[in-house]
This record gives C-alpha cells, sequence and structure tokens, in this order.
C-alpha cells in the first residue's frame, strides 16, 4: 500500500486529538506542560517509540524525545520537531471548549501546534501498523517553551537537530495549504522603567510615574518601525494602587526583520534608548532572537519532494518565506534541510476563535506519511 493511502480515520483522528486539546498547557505553566508531556509520551509509546524524558529548566516543562524503531538506529535521519505549549492560560477550555461545527473544529491550541504534531504521529503510527520501514530513523522532539521564543531548549533542538539530515515541522500550514521554507528574524526585548514614588493624591508633583515614561516610550519604539524592521509591545505590567504614582513599570517588546543585517540594526536602536529621562530610568534588555532562516538549495529539493506527494495525494501546495518565528529559524539557520508549515490549515491562531479546517488532519498525515517514507 503506498504511504499516502494509509487508512486514516478521521474520527478516530479527532477523538485522540481532542484529549491533546483538552490537555491545556500555557508555556508558563511547566507543571500543566508536563501533564501535557505525559499524554504525548503515552501515545508515542503506544505507537511503538522508545521515549526519553527530558528534564525542564528555567521554570520551563520539561521535553519528549522518541526514536521509533529502525534497522540502522542512531543514523542520521529524520527530526520531527514540535512544541506542545500553547499561549492560552488554564481556563481557556471554559471560553474555547473542544468543539467541531461542520468542517470546522475549535479549541485551543489546536492549529498551534496539536493539530500538526498529532497528524504527524498519525502518520508515523499507520506507517508501523502497515509494516512499511521508512529509509531513514525517525526521531520526534516536543519541547515546552517555543512560545517564548525556545529560550530553554535552543540548544537541545539545535543539538539533536545536527544529528539528522533532514528536519520537518508541522507548525501551521500557510493559508493556501502551502508549506514554510524560511522565516524572518526575531528578537524580543525586557524593558523596565525606574521612577519615584509619591502618593497620587496629596504629593503628585513630588512622584516620577514609571508608567507615564513607559507609555512614551512605547510610542517612541513603535515609531520606530519600518519596511526593513518592525517594532512591537505586547506586554506591560506596572502598579498596585490607584492612588500611588507608580516607581516601576516593565514590559516586553518585539522586532522582526527579513534580513539579519536589519535585525541587528533594529538591535541596536532599542539598546541605545536606554537612559534617564523626566527624572525615570529607562532600561532595554535583549532576550531570545531568531536567525533568519534562509531557504538553500537543499531545503528547496526537500520542497519539491512534498511538492511531488501533494500532487499524488490531489492538491498543491507553494514555498513561502514567512514572519512568525518557529524552532525552524534554528534549523534552518544550521543549513539544516528544514520543511515548516507541514500542520493543519485552519484560523485565529492564539486566539478565542482558534480553529482548523477538520479534512486538514488527513491530507497533513498522508503528506508527512509520504515524506517519512520517500526522504533518504
Amino acid at each position: 500500500m503506498s504511504p499516502i493511502n494509509l487508512p486514516f480515520d478521521l474520527e478516530q483522528m479527532l477523538s485522540g486529538l481532542k484529549s491533546w486539546v483538552e490537555c491545556e498547557s500555557p508555556t508558563t505553566d511547566a507543571a500543566a506542560v508536563n501533564r501535557m508531556m505525559d499524554l504525548a509520551s503515552y501515545d508515542l509509546a503506544a505507537a511503538g517509540a522508545s521515549i526519553e524524558r527530558i528534564p525542564g529548566r528555567k521554570g520551563f516543562g520539561g521535553s519528549v524525545r522518541a526514536r521509533f524503531p529502525h534497522r540502522n538506529p542512531g543514523a542520521p535521519g529524520i527530526l520531527v520537531a514540535g512544541h506542545l505549549d500553547t499561549v492560552h492560560p488554564l481556563g481557556t477550555l471554559d471560553k474555547l471548549p473542544f468543539r467541531r461545527e461542520g468542517a470546522l473544529c475549535y479549541g485551543p491550541g489546536i492549529m498551534d501546534m496539536k493539530g500538526g504534531n498529532y497528524a504527524s504521529l498519525e502518520a508515523m503510527k499507520q506507517i508501523l501498523r502497515a509494516g512499511i520501514e521508512t529509509p531513514l530513523p525517525v526521531t520526534f522532539l516536543f519541547t515546552p517553551d517555543e512560545e517564548f521564543g525556545t529560550p530553554s531548549t535552543r540548544e537541545l533542538i539545535e543539538t539533536e537537530a545536527a544529528k539528522h539530515r533532514y528536519v520537518l515541522i508541522p507548525e501551521p500550514a500557510m493559508p493556501d495549504g502551502g508549506v514554510i521554507t524560511g522565516r524572518y528574524a526575531i528578537a524580543r526585548f525586557g524593558l523596565q522603567t525606574r521612577g519615584r514614588p509619591s502618593h497620587a493624591g496629596s504629593l503628585l508633583a513630588e512622584g516620577r510615574s514609571a508608567i507615564a515614561e513607559m507609555a512614551r516610550r512605547l510610542l517612541q519604539i513603535e515609531a520606530m518601525t519600518s519596511e526593513d524592521c518592525t517594532f512591537s509591545v505586547g506586554v506591560i505590567r506596572a502598579g498596585q494602587w490607584v492612588n500611588c504614582v507608580s516607581s516601576s513599570c516593565d514590559a516586553e517588546a518585539l522586532s522582526m526583520a527579513k534580513r539579519q543585517p536589519d535585525l541587528e540594526r533594529g538591535v541596536r536602536m532599542m539598546l541605545e534608548l536606554s537612559g534617564e529621562a523626566n527624572g525615570v530610568e529607562f532600561e532595554v534588555t535583549r532576550g531570545v532572537t531568531r536567525p533568519v532562516w534562509k531557504p538553500g538549495a537543499e531545503t528547496m529539493a526537500l520542497f519539491d519532494v512534498a511538492r511531488e506527494i501533494a500532487g499524488e495525494i490531489g492538491f498543491e501546495i507553494t514555498a513561502n518565506s514567512v514572519g512568525g518565528g518557529s524552532d525552524g529559524n534554528f534549523t534552518g539557520a544550521m543549513g539544516i534541510p528544514t520543511l515548516d508549515g507541514l500542520g493543519v490549515r485552519g484560523e485565529g491562531l492564539h486566539t478565542l476563535n482558534e480553529h482548523i479546517e477538520v479534512d486538514s488532519l488527513v491530507e497533513r498525515a498522508r503528506l508527512m506519511a509520504g515524506l517519512l517514507t520517500r526522504l533518504r
């Protein structure tokens, strides 16, 4: 039987995916992420993999590495890399329950990226059930911190990827079903203002508001956006009492560029903002950075294989370089042939409208099965 014609059962896939989506796993809750890793470990082991649990660090959950049986264990093979953390806090299921409505299925993290991860696991499960041996060994690596920029597992991902010929990443597909062969660079920054407290009612003039100065700085930062490099602020934390002039304020900013030199210029611009104004200290610290991933000839050759398989299944795929980081930034920048965006189609990721197109589950499982059995 051709791998693309394996007997994928959509209802069974939805049932299995439901258990993953209902195991909420926000990046910020290590215990919740570890519960998700437990669930994935069981399903990977039940599919026939040997499981290794890797403890978390820096306050994040752990990871799971699963190696499937092969006649040449340890030989350079295929790494399927995904994250099981989501942006959705515990309790999101109350507002965004797992549910199917016709051709769509909803739930926190279902698109980014539990749907693609589950479809990839199902592909490997059906390959083994059919008695098909993949030409190359296959390893799955699920990590806990991608939504925070992968601060605790980048080294793990890069070390594992270096052992393989190919990296396949089941992040969400492009809206047209296309895959991703390159990503822009991303840098994160921590921002802090430190002012002087006072009573806001009777001694307002004696204070120096960290909140007010941060507000001015945020406008300054976002005004730095150009066609070459964008700047945005997505998190701000400050204040406990409305009748107190706040003495500290923290925020987080993000910068993105298509070219590495543009990102480095943006980083310098951000760091140069540190200093004092209006009696308030402002400090910018550089956080996690994802490098530019430019598609090389080997990645495009990998895409050609995927395009051929998609044609056999009955659909067309395109190759895209996009913004929005993934762990493909790391493996692609290392020069390892990497194909991203192999996950499900859908809309609303990171929102309370996150959903997938149900028929894309089987479509992407067939695509993954084709890649796993054809790459050499």
